[in-house]
This record gives structure tokens, sequence and C-alpha cells, in this order.
């Protein structure tokens, strides 16, 4: 029903296929100038992560290679990092950038930072609280119960708050990315450094875009659910 209603369209679908449009194109653009930059100490992701694990800023993970484009993540549960094949493979900016973006999540879990913490809290509210509140925010409007809708918005916000709480958190993890590079000494020249940054830069605009939506998203339900307790 909400595909249909103009409101929607506007306040949300629009501005997000806008928004997540541009950040995509975005990455996608800074990852394949950047990808085909040769870095300036010759690395791939792989010998990037391996330098950085050596330089004790953080302790060693397991590394493996995944399928897909820009697939990199750390899964905490496993301790492993995973690369996708064109960053492990390649000596680029990027493939060094976004390893060692994905090894500021590894510093970040070992070092217990508040922000992972308040994240790992918040992702069963953001993996199952949207089809719950929606469903509830429907049936409230149906049986014009607005309690039953609120409840509904409010666990709906919880996957807003998730994505407002992993903004700061992929900053920091690229902060930390910086950082670990240069105390490895592997951003050589200032092309490894504008590079670096470029990429990060980009890659956070998605996590910018995920809140936007969120927020715009949430804000229609909430306009749905008080809309309606005041007319009537």
């Amino acid at each position: 029903m909400f595909f249909w209603d103009p409101t929607y369209i506007l306040l949300v679908m629009l501005p997000t296929l806008v928004i997540t449009g541009l950040a995509q194109a975005w990455v996608r653009n800074a990852y394949n100038k950047w990808g085909n930059i040769a870095n300036g100490s010759r690395i791939n992701g792989q010998q990037t992560a391996q330098i950085l694990m050596r330089s004790g800023a953080i302790q060693p993970v397991g590394l493996e290679v995944t399928r897909g484009q820009l697939t990199d993540h750390y899964d905490p549960t496993s301790g492993i990092v995973r690369l996708s094949q064109g960053v492990a493979l390649q000596p680029s900016v990027a493939a060094m950038a976004v390893t060692a973006h994905e090894l500021g999540h590894v510093q970040q879990h070992q070092q217990n930072s508040p922000l992972i913490g308040l994240r790992q809290m918040l992702i069963p509210s953001a993996r199952f609280g949207p089809s719950i509140g929606i469903m509830l925010i429907l049936a409230g409007l149906f049986l014009n119960a607005t309690g039953l809708a609120t409840i509904g918005l409010i666990l709906f916000a919880g996957a807003t708050v998730f994505t407002l709480v992993t903004l700061p958190v992929e900053l920091d993890a690229s902060r930390r990315a910086m950082k670990l590079l240069e105390g490895a000494g592997l951003l050589t020249t200032e092309e490894d450094r504008d590079g670096a940054n470029a990429v990060l830069r980009a890659a956070a605009f998605t996590y910018v875009a995920a809140v936007a939506s969120s927020l715009l998203t949430l804000l229609y339900y909430a306009m749905l659910v008080f809309g309606g307790s005041r007319r009537d």
C-alpha cells in the first residue's frame, strides 16, 4: 500500500533512490579509479593485512578470500577478515585502503570499543525490529489502535538507531585505517594518502545514505501513526 502513497513516493522512495544512487556511484568511481592505480609499496590486500598485523598495532586474525566485488568484511564471531578477490590480489591503492579499513574494525573489537559494543547490542533490534514493527504499525492502523501502532514504531526505530550508531563506527574504522597505514609506513607517496582518503570517504557516504534513508522511512511511519491519531 505504501508504494502507491504519493507521500511515501515523495518523502521516502525518490530521495532514497537519489541518495543511494549517488553513494553507489561515488564508491564505484572511487574504487574503479584507485583500484587501477598501484600503491607505492606494490602490495596487495593480503600483504597489506600481514604487514599491519606484524606491526603490533593489532593481534593477528585469520584471512580469507571471498567472491564478489567490495564484499570485504570482518567477521568477529570467527575472527576472520574476508577480502574480495580484487582487494586481496591487486596491489592497488584501493586494495590497501579497504584492507586497512577492515583491520580498523579488528582493532575496534580487540580494544573493546564502546561504539562496537553498542552496535553489537543493537543487532537483534535491527534484524527483527523492522519486520515486526511494520506488522504492528499496520495492525494498529487497521484496528485504529494507536498504542499498538506506536509500539510498532518504537520497534522499527531500532533499525534507525542501528544505522545511526553504525555511521560513527565506520568513520572510526576509517580513521584507524589511515593511522595503521601511517604507522606501518605504507603510505609512501602523497598519491597513496590521497587515494586512500578518497576511497574511505566514498565508502563512508554509503553509511550516510543509509542513515538518511532510515530516518526518512521512520518519519513517514511516524506521520502515519500520529497523523492518524490526530485525525481521530
